[in-house]
């Protein structure tokens, strides 16, 4: 089906099975800079999966480098580990790679002892929060010789290819971009000097390595940095790595400092593919297309296509291993998907967590969450299809369990529809292509429309019943909130009602700013018009920016505490802050609304009292767990379970999980 993607291609004189590559992602799995049974099994799952090329790393490749959090074959010592895990990739069918790591500036002090981190130039970086001590010219040659004998060290491990990390921000990248590098002497100044570097760095490593051993470069297509490169210099940066030796090319996006997004769901799928296509015509080696690389059909079309050679697909494999496997068998469907939240693998990595997936409970837990086929089927009863429950349902079958879900409404994914209502979330809609596959698949029972009852449980009289009522809209304490004037954002997201000109939604949380993104996104024109007018010229670019973020309504959000959005996740709250603000939302904090009365809000703020008049008011103000069969059926000494937000409301990845470890315990 997908001819092109699962085509083999060579790199040097090795072959590769297709052109699917696992690149280099932090996991955080041990905090000594050593590989352990956590990484070994989840290596293994990704190589079992299917892909081409299964990359460890980042791997440093010293200490001042690369710190305490990111693994290390700067020693020796490092090597048998090492070794035993190429063996374990390879026995599983994936060609194993490392990436050689050092993040220059973006070394944060606390992770390195306390010491400063170093680079090319004396200039703060705000990723790392500090200024870095400029490099000397032993430095410069003892950082290269670092890399070229921790690239003996993984020929030596049994790894096929050796990738060099010049991307993200990290040391390569400092010494090649002109806002990083303002030295005066070889090693900076004019573009040849600023390359000299790493040309000398992948130069070195050729030679140590030989010439047959493949040997690659991860590079930004465009730093999206103000003042550092462009996709207009990049092309003449791939030549010279190029020239100094390398086989390919793996091309990702910006700097982690940049405020173009990078992963979340506000970059389209595969947009980053132009990046990998304008290196590629600069170049004769293969070339990596990288970030937000979903889909199978996106995938073949990237290769078909001609913008790369290969894909990368990180994250993706962390939803579901089994991407590659599933693509080539024509069961696209059962892809578990990614829906670039990022809440399990970058905002962790960014607290200086071990990675997990929102969707996927095996992740990261490889070694202790397995399904076990069980030698005893029970007669298994689901109330409730959102989320949760549906883990729970598929988890059970696959188990070996006879399954029959009930559900009050007449779909799957209860709040999942709500979730994935504005548009920059959409991809959470995934979630319920994937069960719907996965009732099919195991062929499920679904009954749908079913108002489930003590009574009808117990004329049922399941071996295990998991309840997953979910949650309900909560209604605040506010003198006039329970008026029928008044929404929720739960009706608002499910698009039940016709909104005014003007709009206050009561809460700043996660619900509330992404109800104020849905709002204020009504009357903006879509992507079709947009291309339309652009192609024609028919209007100014700056009134083209009008027409995209300024709707028919006008949104306030009031939150009660200094800062709004304090459940948002790291990595994206940013994001999410620079669109509201595009959007023209306007964000009130420290305002405690008193009352509602027919569109007036009365608040207080800084002790003052204050009034103002919309034509809607929307509440935001958190959920309330439904636990009315719960409560219930504990006389029918039926064995239960309860998970998701009926437990408490949480999150996506409570619910998921919850449902998954319920199944494991039938």
């Amino acid at each position: 089906m997908y001819k092109n993607l699962f085509s083999p291609i060579r790199i040097n004189k090795l072959e590769i099975k297709n052109r699917i590559a696992y690149p280099a992602l932090g996991v955080l799995y041990s905090y000594d800079r050593k590989l352990n049974d956590r990484y070994y099994n989840y290596f293994k799952e990704k190589a079992k999966g299917g892909a081409g090329i299964v990359t460890v790393g980042p791997v440093g490749v010293d200490f001042i480098g690369s710190g305490f959090l990111v693994l290390s074959i700067a020693e020796d010592e490092a090597i048998a580990d090492f070794k035993k895990l190429t063996n374990l990739i390879r026995d599983n069918g994936a060609s194993p790679w490392i990436q050689l790591f050092h993040a220059g500036a973006y070394s944060h002090p606390i992770l390195i002892d306390g010491k400063t981190p170093m680079g090319p130039s004396p200039v703060y970086t705000k990723y790392s929060k500090t200024t870095p001590r400029k490099m000397t010219l032993e430095d410069i040659h003892e950082v290269q010789k670092a890399f070229e004998k921790a690239a003996l060290r993984a020929m030596e491990a049994g790894f096929d290819g050796v990738e060099i990390i010049g991307s993200g921000g990290y040391l390569i990248t400092q010494f090649v971009s002109p806002l990083r590098n303002t030295r005066d002497d070889d090693y900076g100044g004019n573009f040849e000097n600023r390359t000299r570097f790493p040309r000398e760095l992948i130069k070195g490593v050729r030679k140590v390595l030989g010439n047959d051993y493949p040997l690659t470069i991860r590079m930004a297509g465009n730093d999206f940095v103000p003042g550092s490169n462009t996709d207009a210099q990049t092309p003449e940066i791939a030549k010279v790595y190029e020239k100094a030796g390398v086989d390919a090319i793996n091309v990702t996006g910006g700097w982690h400092e940049t405020r173009v997004p990078q992963l979340p769901m506000e970059l389209p799928r595969s947009a980053f593919a132009y990046l990998a296509y304008n290196i590629k015509k600069a170049v004769s080696v293969p070339v990596l297309a990288s970030n937000r690389i979903s889909d199978p059909e996106s995938a073949e079309k990237i290769i078909k296509d001609g913008f790369a050679d290969m894909v990368n697909l990180g994250r993706v494999l962390i939803a579901d291993p089994q991407w590659p496997k599933k693509a080539l068998e024509g069961r696209a469907d059962e892809i578990r998907p990614c829906v670039a939240c990022s809440q399990g693998c970058t905002d962790q990595v960014f607290s200086g967590q071990p990675v997990f997936c929102v969707g996927n409970p095996r992740a990261g837990f490889e070694g202790e969450r397995n399904i076990i086929k069980t030698d005893s089927p029970k007669n298994v009863m689901v109330v409730g299809a959102g989320v949760a429950g549906l883990e729970a349902a598929v988890t059970a079958s696959i188990a070996g369990h006879r399954v029959k879900i009930y559900e009050r409404t007449d779909d799957i994914g209860g709040q999942i529809w709500l979730a994935g209502a504005p548009l920059h979330k959409q991809e959470l809609l995934e979630f319920i292509r994937y069960y719907r596959a996965m009732i099919n698949k195991y062929d499920i029972s679904l009954f749908l429309n079913k108002q489930v009852d003590k009574t009808f449980i117990q004329e049922e009289n399941p071996d295990h019943l998991v309840i997953a009522e979910g949650a309900k809209a909560l209604v605040p304490t506010i003198k006039g909130a329970d008026n029928s004037s008044v929404l929720s954002a739960w009706d608002v997201l499910g698009d039940k009602t016709r909104l005014g000109r003007s709009v206050a939604i009561i809460g700043g949380g996660a619900v509330g700013l992404e109800t104020a993104m849905f709002v204020a996104a009504k009357g903006t024109i879509d992507p079709d018009t947009l291309h339309f007018l652009l192609t024609y010229e028919a209007q100014s670019v700056d009134r083209l920016k009008e027409l995209m973020f300024q709707g028919t309504t006008k949104v306030t959000v009031f939150e009660m505490l200094p800062k709004a959005g304090s459940d948002v996740g790291k990595s994206t709250r940013w994001v999410l802050f620079d669109n509201l603000k595009r959007y023209g939302v306007k964000v009130i904090t420290n305002a405690k609304v008193i009352s509602i009365d027919q569109g007036t809000i009365t608040f207080e703020k800084d002790e003052n009292e204050e009034k103002m008049d919309f034509d809607q008011v929307i509440l935001a103000s958190g959920s309330k767990s439904v636990q009315t069969i719960s409560r219930e059926v504990g006389s029918l000494k039926i064995p239960f379970s309860v998970v998701g937000d009926c437990v408490r409301p949480g999150k996506i990845n409570d619910a998921i999980h919850g449902g998954f470890l319920a199944a494991m315990e039938i």
